[in-house]
């Protein structure tokens, strides 16, 4: 195909020469109604480009296949049979492919190390979930993707699942045996999703982690704004083979996606596939050049440490653009470190009670690995506060009773109890260290003392929690 053909952004250009009036949405009228202030901050283009995909970019009929053709191309870049592309983020991309998979009351293995994103869709599903526990580092405390051994072990206990739903890469970048997990459900006759959030970039250079479709998955779910080019919300579902049918999962995704999907979101994703298809071999290959020097150059810094051989064996692979920094060498936290950046104006997206991660993008240059490198240099020489440790339970303690299905549990009577009275109750929400945003305990599972400690004393080190009714943790709420 020609990838040097666009199609959304072709369209958005035709319209705009064309200079149309609209009688449509989106009220601002391309601009024209839009607050001085506000265009002044953000553009005129950012409005002049916001437009209808039905009476805008296409007809009513979508007779010019402006969607389709973007669609056919991104396909054909990363070697899937159909996609699709979503502007409501993976966060509804991957339930509409939990949808596609298994219906209220059916059950699915699902890695729990899944994003809460994913316990949301068993909650509206009423999928019955078969936790598949992640490898477990006690050392480093540290949750990576299961593998074959696991996913075997699983269906061996539930032989009815409907297929298998895989969160790899992890937020700290460690990725799973993809092919491996794939030929086990395979050999079941299962499908197997697989929630890539984190791996957009892995088509497009061979020393990158395997990417979902060459690692045999089924359907696989991206958000190509976490490490690629797209604007914020666009994600992308890819399918291959015909264990999962096209037609019902574009028939889940219009179930819950939005019916006014954003140009702007549709041309991001186009134009990153066009790029990354004539360069980014290269573009990725000095962001790797670039993570590799920042790795090597943090390793000189007294105090820091870069993870890497830490992740391995139970890690299959790990993204290098992904760089782990232990801080506790330190003495402080990796909430301290992310907040003293973020003073700095540098900006962490994981912490957690000992470290911080960076990515590094094929945006990076050297000036950002210089100020990034100059900021971490920078924590050697702050006095920070000593906060207590963090109560961190073990594996075992993580892996909870689930008493009743997520969905009962969320819609059950509920009442507030004071978080150390908790235990033994039942939960009714998700409470998720944030980022990652991985419950630590999701609805129906069962509070125990150890859950109650860790989440205890990590608020108090510094922990944010997001998604709790109560986010200081005073109070949880629990199944009546």
């Amino acid at each position: 195909m020609d990838h040097s053909r666009a199609p959304v952004l072709e369209a958005i250009e035709a319209y705009r020469r064309a200079g149309g009036l609209a009688f449509t949405p989106p009220g601002h009228k391309q601009g024209r109604g839009a607050d001085p202030r506000v265009l002044d901050l953000l553009g005129h283009d950012a409005f002049a480009s916001d437009l209808l995909t039905l009476n805008g970019l296409d007809d009513r009929r979508m007779s010019r296949g402006v969607l389709s053709r973007a669609q056919e191309l991104m396909a054909d870049a990363v070697d899937a049979e159909h996609t699709f592309f979503s502007t409501c983020g993976s966060s509804l991309s991957v339930k509409s492919a939990m949808l596609a998979v298994a219906g209220p009351g059916e059950r699915l293995l699902v890695s729990r190390n899944a994003h809460k994103s994913v316990v949301a869709g068993l909650v509206i599903s009423g999928v019955h979930p078969v936790w598949v526990r992640p490898r477990y580092d006690e050392e480093h405390h540290l949750a990576h993707p299961p593998g074959p051994e696991e996913t075997k072990a699983a269906l061996a206990e539930a032989p009815d699942v409907k297929g298998m739903l895989l969160i790899t890469p992890t937020d700290y970048g460690t990725c799973a045996d993809i092919r491996g997990v794939a030929r086990t459900l395979h050999d079941a006759d299962k499908p197997l999703i697989v929630d890539e959030a984190w791996g957009a970039h892995y088509p497009f250079h061979d020393d990158l982690p395997t990417w979902a479709m060459d690692g045999e998955a089924d359907l696989c779910v991206t958000s190509t704004h976490k490490m690629g080019g797209g604007l914020e919300q666009a994600s992308v579902f890819h399918l291959r083979g015909d264990r999962v049918s096209p037609d019902l999962l574009k028939a889940r995704e219009d179930l819950l996606g939005t019916t006014s999907t954003s140009a702007l979101l549709y041309a991001s994703l186009d134009g990153w596939r066009r790029q990354m298809v004539e360069h980014g071999g290269d573009l990725l290959g000095k962001a790797l050049t670039l993570a590799a020097r920042a790795r090597e150059e943090i390793e000189g810094i007294s105090g820091l440490h870069a993870l890497a051989e830490e992740f391995h064996p139970l890690a299959f692979e790990h993204d290098p653009l992904k760089i782990v920094i232990d801080v506790a060498g330190l003495g402080i936290t990796g909430y301290q470190a992310a907040d003293h950046l973020a003073e700095r104006h540098l900006h962490t997206g994981l912490s957690d009670h000992r470290r911080i991660a960076v990515q590094i993008t094929h945006a990076d240059d050297e000036d950002t690995v210089s100020a990034l490198l100059h900021g971490l240099r920078g924590l050697t020489d702050h006095d920070f506060e000593r906060r207590p440790p963090v109560d961190l339970p073990s594996g075992a303690e993580l892996e909870l009773e689930m008493r009743m299905l997520p969905r009962d549990a969320f819609f059950a009577e509920a009442e507030h109890v004071p978080l150390d009275k908790a235990g033994g109750r039942v939960s009714a929400e998700m409470i998720s260290p944030y980022p990652p945003g991985v419950p630590a305990i999701a609805p129906g599972e069962v509070f125990t003392d150890a859950i109650i400690d860790y989440l205890h004393s990590g608020v108090r080190t510094g922990m944010f929690i997001y998604d709790a009714a109560d986010p200081e943790l005073g109070t949880v709420r629990v199944v009546a």
